[in-house]
């Protein structure tokens, strides 16, 4: 693959000062994809997802799976195209144009914001195994606490620095490292601590209904948003051609882990010993800390703690300088397109990486961790703003089909079912998040868009009404139907509605809405040429 030197282009010389090298091989992308975004999802998600799912949590993995797969599939088709940092947020910039593209970009750069001092807070959950001082009674973290959050997003930075070749490496030990940990400590509490009547005791496998496991999807969706890791490294990769495989073998590999731990948390509940009401699936949300330290801790398996601590440390630390790395490149992209200041598009000659915009990602993370403590609230905040990024992924099958439409093609019956499945799939996403995690991240988005809009003048708006018009109908159903704050509508119609409304109004008037062709030109680019990678779509 060859690098664009071009002014405008990626990599090329439009006010940077050097080019992001391609050295990540496909192993390389693979335990990026795998090791590189297993974290908190697999250890922590399980406790809400079976407080409100019951043992049909492990449902819910498979049907979260299986939406993020058609999301993904929009990832490959996109990413092959335009293998640049940052990709998601920019392929709307050129199907639909700058405001529509800057909701999507602030939606992504919210979401590589937040995620990393979430990681580093749940390493220090793992810490808190050798210093109870760390963490309060419910689980929130104390000042002490705070600040060794703050010093781990800091200590991710040199994973980061020393370029693609030198983060590839770190990963690749501690990634396969991780990917081996998961499935033996997942494994040896499936084994060692099942108690077969969780899955049928208590209300049976689905206490809650199909309606329980479509609330929990959410909650796995988290997790398996990590993938969009792979698509934001994509100018980085030695051959953009080995993006289909490791998005598609991520998708799977994480599935099967996923589930595992799903199985294995269940069957190793002790209602006792976790001091919750035996059968009382919805209190099981009260549970502080991280599960499975609390699961093997009470029970004579010493072996099986200490795999719990060391899993707990170190997954949520790989998992938190990676979406370090993967937010610069975000903010990479948003340089490049002009909506933040130039030097963060700015790429060093010596090391291939954007410092300005690595050190400006960091920055912003340590604040937020360390606000965790005096303003309790924002643990909370971190957690619900993420939703941002669903958003975000919206805009990616969208952009898809949109392409297809520019360059005069028909759509086929298998793309046009793949765009509208992926996109239903993301708004019910949003949906399901609910009141207040929805309203929370489209203010948040919302004030990133007007600020960033003003600093750099974008244009397009008509362009981007659906996509507006969309965000808003899914925060009012969030606030009439059952997933927030009103009783009007049921979980189920509610999730009929959404599903329905997204593909057959907004998904055709988004396509409508395009641009007339591929043409969305970088801000940057005096020439007006479109920023299309050279060597894309090989």
């Amino acid at each position: 693959m060859t690098s664009a030197t071009q002014a405008g282009k990626p990599g090329g010389a439009s006010g940077e000062t050097g080019e992001l090298k391609q050295g990540m091989s496909l192993t390389g992308m693979l335990i990026l994809g795998i090791g590189g975004t297993i974290g908190t999802g697999a250890l922590f998600s399980g406790v809400g997802m079976a407080a409100v799912a019951g043992p049909a949590m492990i449902v819910a993995w498979i049907v979260g799976a299986i939406i993020y797969a058609f999301i993904g599939i929009t990832y490959i088709d996109l990413s092959v195209r335009f293998p640049e940092a940052g990709g998601p947020s920019r392929y709307a910039l050129y199907t639909h144009g700058h405001v529509a593209n800057l909701v999507n970009s602030v939606g992504s750069l919210i979401w590589y914001l937040f995620v990393p001092p979430i990681e580093a807070l749940a390493t220090v959950e793992g810490l808190a195994h050798f210093d109870a001082g760390l963490l309060k009674a419910n689980g929130d973290p104390t000042t002490a606490g705070a600040l060794v959050a703050v010093g781990l997003t800091l200590v991710f930075v040199p994973f980061n620095y020393y370029g693609i070749q030198a983060f590839t490496r770190f990963t690749n030990v501690l990634g396969g490292a991780k990917i081996l940990l998961y499935v033996l400590l997942a494994a040896g509490v499936a084994i060692a601590l099942t108690h077969g009547g969780n899955f049928s005791h208590f209300g049976g496998f689905a206490p809650f209904g199909f309606g329980g496991v479509l609330a929990a999807v959410p909650l796995a969706m988290f997790a398996f948003g990590g993938i969009r890791v792979l698509p934001d490294f994509a100018e980085e990769v030695r051959d953009s051609r080995h993006l289909k495989i490791s998005i598609i073998v991520s998708i799977v590999g994480q599935s099967l882990i996923y589930v595992l731990f799903g199985v294995a948390f269940i069957g190793a509940i002790d209602w006792k010993k976790l001091s919750v009401a035996t059968g009382s699936w919805a209190s099981l949300s009260k549970v502080a800390g991280n599960p499975f330290i609390l699961l093997t801790n009470h029970n004579d398996v010493a072996w099986l703690l200490a795999l719990a601590i060391v899993v707990g440390i170190l997954g949520p630390f790989v998992d938190g300088y990676v979406y370090q790395g993967a937010g610069s490149r975000v903010l990479l992209a948003m340089g490049r397109s002009g909506y933040v200041s130039r030097r963060m598009k700015e790429v060093s000659a010596t090391r291939g990486i954007p410092v300005g915009a690595l050190l400006a990602i960091t920055a912003v993370g340590a604040v937020i961790s360390f606000l965790a403590a005096p303003v309790p609230s924002i643990y909370s905040l971190i957690n619900d703003s993420v939703v941002a990024g669903y958003i975000a992924f919206a805009a990616v099958p969208v952009a898809m089909l949109a392409l297809r439409r520019q360059k005069g093609e028909r759509l086929s019956v298998p793309t046009a079912v793949v765009g509208a499945l992926a996109f239903g799939g993301a708004s019910l996403i949003v949906y399901w998040s609910g009141w207040p995690s929805v309203p929370y991240a489209v203010i948040l988005s919302a004030v990133g868009v007007i600020g960033f809009g003003l600093f750099s003048r974008a244009t397009g708006f008509t362009h981007a009404i659906w996509y507006v018009v969309w965000v808003l109908f899914l925060t009012a159903m969030t606030y009439i139907g059952s997933v927030g704050k009103g009783t009007e509508i049921s979980f189920d119609f509610g999730t009929a509605i959404v599903a329905v409304v997204s593909i057959v109004v907004f998904l055709p008037w988004g396509l409508a809405s395009r641009l007339p062709a591929l043409g969305a030109i970088d801000a940057t680019d005096p020439k007006g040429v479109p920023v299309v990678r050279a060597g894309a779509g090989r």
